[in-house]
């Protein structure tokens, strides 16, 4: 279509060799193994897993490292690579009920059953760079009661928002009709006015730093009536089951780890619905509680509309959020002005020197005039 560029594949064959060298630095310091990425970057790691809608640690740790740790670029390599996959068939529900905890913590009650669980986490440090991580083998103090190997504590912990429901003082939530078709983001495109289940999962794979602003802006006033809670955080490990024709019956295939994040949010009824909690709902593979807290504060501004409240400010606004959380879909379209644009450009141009000659002479016009 740009007939005007000329000796534009041996350019970008070169464009190529230098991208690898670049990637690869200086030869004298030892190339980072994937299996390092997955276990020293495990953060950024499970970013890339759930805004590319895949879970595979080596995959994603593959894609971190042809990316130079670009979190956006590896996201796209990864959905790229997930589009070339068969559909098997679709997983049951994972049970977050049933969660292998490694961290879990609530807001909203000190004591909790099950307890407190801080697992791994940033919370509690001083946010100051240690510099004794500078030298290999150095990782710095360690508890003696610390859990050596990272397993989960237990199971089946009574979650804070069924107490809430048993008084009555949280909107139950029912389970959609098995036989309602589950719409599926990934193969069909986003349809607008769309179902939470639809939002929700718009929301997990959505650019992080996105649903971190918006849900900034909704404490700020711009979008809550008021202040969250957080009901719990939890961090761990679920089943997933799959149920073959032939069996009948689901069976386990593995394990994934997920964050799940409950918000309690006041709601003082309305015609049809008594004064209450409502809950903001937000789950992602790996640990990143940030955006698992962000998604379900986005979730429940999203759902004003529903509860019969008036939308105003962009994190209630469904077009406004659905359409632009998408890092692969944002990053296209604002880089694609790096592309040429050379006849646009040239009628800009005349455009506007024909603009500049019209006003001259409508200048001069007036001075004859007088």
């Amino acid at each position: 279509m740009y007939v005007a560029v000329k000796g534009g594949e041996e350019a970008i064959i070169n464009a190529h060799n230098l991208l690898s060298k670049r990637r690869r630095g200086n030869p004298d310091v030892s190339e980072v193994e994937i299996l390092q990425i997955q276990e020293q970057l495990g953060l950024l790691v499970d970013r890339v897993m759930t805004e590319g809608s895949l879970y595979d640690r080596e995959l994603a740790a593959i894609a971190i490292k042809q990316a130079q740790g670009d979190a956006v670029e590896a996201v796209f390599l990864l959905r790229a690579y997930r589009n070339t996959l068969p559909r098997l068939g679709f997983s049951e529900p994972i049970q977050t009920d049933r969660m292998e905890i490694q961290r879990r913590v609530s807001s909203t009650f000190k004591d909790v059953p099950g307890g407190q669980v801080l697992g791994p986490t940033y919370d509690y440090t001083h946010r100051l760079i240690d510099f004794s991580l500078a030298v290999n083998g150095n990782e710095g103090p360690r508890s003696s009661s610390a859990i050596e190997n990272g397993e989960g504590l237990e199971r089946n912990v009574p979650r804070v928002s069924e107490l809430l429901v048993k008084e009555g003082l949280l909107q139950h939530e029912t389970v959609d009709d098995d036989e309602r078709s589950i719409p599926d983001l990934t193969r069909d495109p986003l349809e607008l006015p769309s179902r939470r289940n639809l939002r929700l999962q718009n929301l997990a794979r959505g650019d992080e730093g996105f649903l971190l602003s918006l849900a900034y802006s909704v404490l700020r006033g711009f979008g809550a009536s008021a202040h969250p809670f957080l009901g719990e955080i939890g961090y761990g490990s679920v089943h997933v089951e799959f149920t073959l024709d032939e069996l009948g019956f689901p069976i386990e295939i593995g394990e994934i780890l997920v964050t799940e994040a409950i918000t309690l949010n006041r709601f003082m009824g309305s015609d049809d619905i008594p004064p209450q909690f409502i809950q903001g709902y937000g789950l992602i593979f790996g640990h990143c509680e940030r955006k698992a807290i962000s998604m379900a504060i986005v979730d429940y501004a999203l759902r004003r509309n529903e509860i019969g409240e008036i939308v105003d400010y962009p994190a209630q606004n469904e077009e406004f959020v659905l359409f632009h959380s998408d890092n692969v879909q944002a990053s296209g379209f604002v880089e694609h002005l790096k592309l040429p644009h050379y006849v646009d450009f040239q009628a800009d141009l005349v455009l506007l020197r024909n603009r500049q000659a019209e006003l001259k002479r409508h200048i001069r016009q007036r001075k004859m005039e007088k």
